[in-house]
């Protein structure tokens, strides 16, 4: 007995000759790391990276735009930069061929974003009550996988669909009517011909987050709910939706900001033609800038497109948060 306490009293002791691992680094260093630790300052000495990182890559170049917007500048020209104050914006304001891209880009967000989230949310409460169906991992990563995919690929790739020569789209569209049709070409089909390939790229995503809020739902709720024989109408309203709106909510948030700044799938696919059919304000933004070089304007135009996200962003906070509002007011008002 003796002999097995001598055993259990050497286990996770250093062995023989070494010094214990607390007398290893010297005590200056130890002496330190522990004032380090005990810092009020150390929670600010890991957050200096990302904060110099936030500071450098985003704050100095919304101060540059911010101030670049007041002035007029076109970087091709040999003249100086003038200043203009609120002139930039004026023109914006008064210009009818913007306010016509700035409705068509909110209608592509809300057609896009509302399809999407229709689509997902479908489709995600159909794989999390089927959790015992074959083959349902692999769905699921066949399904994610247009989220993963970079836009210009998805942008060449449906261009080449919507060919009207020799695309896929074209050919099932002459067998089943008996012609063929310029989706990309014809101002009447290139919008939705877009809006479709968007909300085929990000179904996915909705799926995603309403899986995920989904999963946030308590299990006992559920179990609760069965034995109660609840209709599954009252258990989305009453359990899931309370659980799960915040996820579900971020989710639409992050597309309708995507889908509201959306350029590179348009102007892959169409440039934003026939015309100006299918123009955004990211892409009107970027012709602004990038060809016409018009630094002051289409730093007005960016100033006033990250409002509006602004804007999308305080309303669905509001809303988020509205039903709470009012229940602790009700709460208050009944104490």
């Amino acid at each position: 007995m003796a002999q097995l306490e001598t055993q259990l009293d050497g286990v996770g002791s250093a062995p023989a000759g070494l010094p214990p691992a607390e007398t290893l680094a010297p005590p200056r260093l130890r002496g330190g790391l522990r004032a380090l630790d005990d810092s009020r300052f150390f929670p600010i000495f890991l957050l200096t990276p990302i904060l110099i990182f936030f500071l450098v890559w985003n704050v100095i170049p919304l101060l540059w735009l911010l101030g670049l917007s007041f002035y007029r500048y076109k970087l091709t020209s040999s003249r100086a930069e003038k200043y203009v104050g609120f002139e930039n914006f004026r023109d914006i304001y008064e210009s009818s061929a913007l306010w016509g891209t700035l409705g068509r880009t909110l209608t592509f967000m809300v057609t896009t974003v509302g399809l999407a989230t229709v689509l997902g949310v479908g489709l995600g409460l159909l794989f999390w009550g089927s959790t015992r169906m074959p083959g349902r991992r692999l769905a699921l990563t066949m399904l994610f996988t247009p989220m993963v995919l970079p836009p210009i690929a998805v942008g060449t790739f449906y261009r080449l669909i919507y060919d009207p020569t020799f695309g896929v789209a074209n050919y099932y569209a002459d067998r089943i009517f008996g012609r063929t049709f310029d989706f990309l070409g014809d101002k009447d089909l290139a919008f939705p011909a877009v809006i479709a390939v968007d909300v085929w790229m990000w179904t996915p995503f909705m799926i995603l987050m309403t899986l995920a809020a989904l999963g946030s739902v308590p299990k006992a709720e559920l179990e609760a709910a069965e034995v109660d024989r609840l209709p599954w109408s009252k258990r989305l309203r009453y359990i899931v939706l309370p659980h799960g709106k915040f996820i579900l909510m971020l989710g639409i948030l992050l597309r309708t900001i995507d889908a509201f700044k959306t350029t590179d799938l348009v102007y892959l696919m169409t440039n934003g033609g026939p015309g100006k059919q299918t123009e955004t304000v990211g892409l009107n933004l970027y012709r602004t800038g990038f060809e016409a070089f018009q630094m002051g304007d289409a730093s007005s135009l960016a100033v006033v497109t990250l409002l509006i996200a602004v804007a999308f962003t305080s309303i669905y906070l509001y809303v988020l948060n509205f039903r709470e509002s009012r229940a602790q007011a009700q709460t208050g008002a009944g104490a």
